[in-house]
């Protein structure tokens, strides 16, 4: 555990009971306070937590003075999620700030109180957790990534970073029904792309070995990963693999492409995360969450890795390095 320079506390899990430290000096008691629940690790996920704290202080909020802010991590352990929930509501957090669906769902069943904002995560209509974006209706809202819209442009992409390709894999969490529903989309888009996709399913951390025994005998000309908190947990173990098979891999948030991944497209977590801060803003002056739309994100980055390219022997075309947000070099 440790605490931030500007007087935020975080709290990395260690265990499942962990809680928030103690600090010698307590704030007022009536100063709002605001839980960040994210299932990932601390070392994965504090940038986003960060960024959402500048969010606050970009619309004027002191931490200390104006109100506290404190981040649990389930340490890449969703099961944690649960008791880090339930923890929350004990200590009568006036906001809960979820990373990923599967936070958002612990926190709903710790509470149908306390608002929730999800500042990122899948589709929370297709999840049941609010009954529409426009007219949410209890209390949840947020941000939710509609990533079974651009499915379809993902395998556009793939397909104009590998011609060839007559055959993708797609490596997903199956135990994720979003992403099941998003893998009906990209087969649709396969078919019109004229591309055969192979679907290779995940459920928990150990089925990776098993996965990856399925590529190297398939032999696909390339790979569609499709994100969710187990395979970003695993990002650089599956990012590895398929440097070392020589297998061109899109996925679908920036952190594949910055652990050498060769492309990604969705929307920007960081800037999800950002505008999550308006959300506990509203609420805090007064606002229901069940009257506060779902937003979506509205923009797309499209991040290429160029050595990735370089290595697998790809030449890139033109239009698709125009195209992208970002270049890694």
């Amino acid at each position: 555990m440790w605490r931030s320079p500007v007087g935020c506390l975080v709290v990395l899990t260690l265990s499942i009971l962990a809680g928030p430290l103690a600090t010698d000096a307590q704030p007022p008691e009536n100063m709002p306070r605001i839980g960040y629940l994210d299932g990932r690790s601390a070392a994965d996920a504090s940038h986003f937590f960060d960024v959402f704290r500048q969010g606050l202080r970009e619309l004027g909020y002191v931490e200390g003075q104006h109100l506290v802010v404190e981040a649990y991590y389930a340490e890449g352990q969703p099961e944690r999620l649960a008791a880090l929930a339930a923890e929350l509501v004990r200590s009568q957090v006036a906001v809960i700030v979820t990373a990923g669906l599967v936070a958002t769902r612990a926190a709903t069943q710790a509470t149908t109180t306390i608002p929730i904002v999800q500042a990122q995560g899948g589709d929370l209509v297709l999840a049941g957790l609010v009954a529409s974006l426009a007219r949410p209706g209890g209390n949840v809202t947020g941000l939710s990534i509609q990533d079974v819209e651009v499915g379809g442009k993902r395998v556009e992409l793939l397909k104009a970073a590998v011609p060839h390709a007559s055959r993708i894999a797609v490596l997903w969490n199956a135990a994720q029904p979003a992403k099941a529903l998003e893998w009906q989309q990209v087969q649709e888009a396969g078919r019109a792309f004229g591309v055969t996709l192979d679907s290779v399913e995940v459920r928990g951390p150990h089925d990776f070995d098993r996965a990856f025994a399925t590529l190297t005998a398939a032999r696909p000309d390339a790979l569609l990963t499709l994100s969710d908190n187990l395979t970003v947990r695993h990002r650089r173990q599956i990012v590895d693999f398929a440097t070392t098979q020589r297998l061109p891999m899109l996925s679908e948030v920036k952190e594949f492409a910055e652990a050498g991944g060769l492309m990604t497209y969705g929307g920007s977590l960081t800037a999800l995360n950002r505008r999550a801060a308006t959300y506990v803003d509203k609420i805090l002056k007064g606002a229901k969450p069940a009257d506060l739309p779902v937003e979506q994100p509205t923009q797309f980055e499209l991040v290429i890795t160029l050595k990735t390219a370089e290595a697998l022997g790809l030449v890139l075309p033109q239009h698709l390095l125009v195209f992208a947000d970002e270049v890694i070099q």
